[in-house]
């Protein structure tokens, strides 16, 4: 079952990525008139607006980008052309590393530009006119991560005191490089020393997906967490006295729709579910409430407005009841988010080592494959 689930999480939402890169192959030189080849085109990473790790994916499939070949040296033209650069757009905020975890650099404004893989040098006298080939690697895209979670709730939820309650010492503001918004960072200590480091965002409000207030900010850095924290408050809220009042099952329905509007993927991603202030008259008979609910969404969507049903409903790893005023449950939180974290952990592991081993087989298979090009117009296509 767990296998499955990880991967209908991991389906959507994607937070790294391994390409193949190449840098063209160079011309070839003229001997009798010592002519020298064009070099091949190099490889770019390119920061760009409203791009998706998800969308590079999606949009190329085979994940391999390789410059252009270096234009042959010719009677007509003794120097040939340089081959065409290639570039790879992708989303601003990101790291990118060669597979041994060297960092090729950062991707932190829009316009930022990151040479992966450099076009090989043209044929000319001192290489006995042979072109040479461009570097080929694999390197990797990971997005930036602001916090291991991201607290997701309304207002009233209590999640700063949450925070704080789970935390060593006092949750400190962080700025970064990426991004304008500095949210509150909190570090969970545990008896191994491992720290787990959540992030409270400015909250979120109905209609954030709108752009209401800081909401639209909000949604774009629960993208930079791994996994989400949804908090809300056992006996319900209303925002404003001219709002109508929701019960924790409809503010966690809310919370669904809102991520769901601004980006589809994002309700793909692990999540756990708080309930907090337990300490309340009345609270036991509402969390049983709540989990029936919760195991049974469809039987009680019709106590939402139809615009607010999401389409798919969220499943919780772990609903934890907590009061942050008393300290009720924390630990146990603490406990359970770790579990998660490292249930995830385990299984990227796996993915990545696949991936490796799916690699090779694949160069060892294709070796002469791997760096075949189609031949230029009127040359001898060389094969290496």
């Amino acid at each position: 079952g767990f296998h499955c689930s990880w991967l209908q999480n991991y389906g959507n939402f994607v937070d790294n990525l391994r390409l193949y890169v190449r840098g063209g192959t160079g011309g070839m030189g003229l001997p009798r008139l010592g002519g020298q080849g064009g070099n091949g085109g190099d490889v770019w990473v390119v920061a760009t607006k409203n791009m998706t790790l998800k969308r590079i994916k999606d949009k190329y499939p085979q994940k391999r980008f390789v410059g252009g070949i270096g234009g042959n040296s010719s009677v007509r033209a003794l120097k040939g052309d340089r081959g065409k650069d290639k570039e790879i757009f992708a989303p601003v905020g990101i790291t990118v590393t060669s597979d041994d975890d060297r960092k090729l650099g950062d991707l932190n404004a829009e316009g930022d530009r990151v040479r992966v893989a450099k076009g090989g040098p043209g044929g000319s006298f001192c290489s006995a006119f042979q072109p040479g080939r461009g570097q080929a690697k694999h390197i990797r895209l990971d997005l930036k991560l602001i916090a291991d979670l991201g607290l997701v709730g309304f207002p009233n939820a209590g999640k700063s005191s949450l925070l704080t309650a789970m935390s060593n010492a006092t949750p400190q503001v962080a700025s970064y490089a990426f991004t304008t918004l500095k949210p509150e960072i909190g570090k969970l200590m545990y008896k191994d020393y491992k720290q787990i480091s959540v992030a409270d965002l400015p909250g979120l409000i109905e209609g954030a997906h709108i752009n209401k207030g800081m909401g639209h900010k909000f949604l774009k850095h629960v993208e930079r967490t791994k996994q989400l924290l949804f908090v809300v408050d056992v006996c319900g809220f209303q925002l404003a006295s001219q709002t109508p009042f929701r019960t924790a099952f409809e503010a966690v329905q809310l919370l669904t729709k809102e991520l769901e509007l601004y980006k589809q993927e994002l309700v793909s991603k692990p999540a756990l579910l708080v309930v907090n202030k337990m300490d309340l008259p009345d609270a036991q008979d509402k969390l049983q409430q709540l989990k029936e609910q919760l195991q049974n969404p469809d039987d009680f969507s019709d106590l939402l407005p139809d615009d607010m049903i999401p389409k798919n409903y969220i499943t919780f790893r772990h609903v934890v009841p907590v009061s942050a005023t008393t300290g009720f449950g924390i630990e146990h939180l603490k406990s359970c988010i770790r579990e998660s974290l490292d249930e995830d952990a385990a299984m990227a592991m796996k993915a990545i080592h696949q991936e490796r081993l799916q690699a090779l087989r694949y160069q060892s298979h294709d070796y002469d494959i791997q760096y075949y090009e189609p031949p230029q117009a009127g040359t001898m296509s060389l094969i290496w």
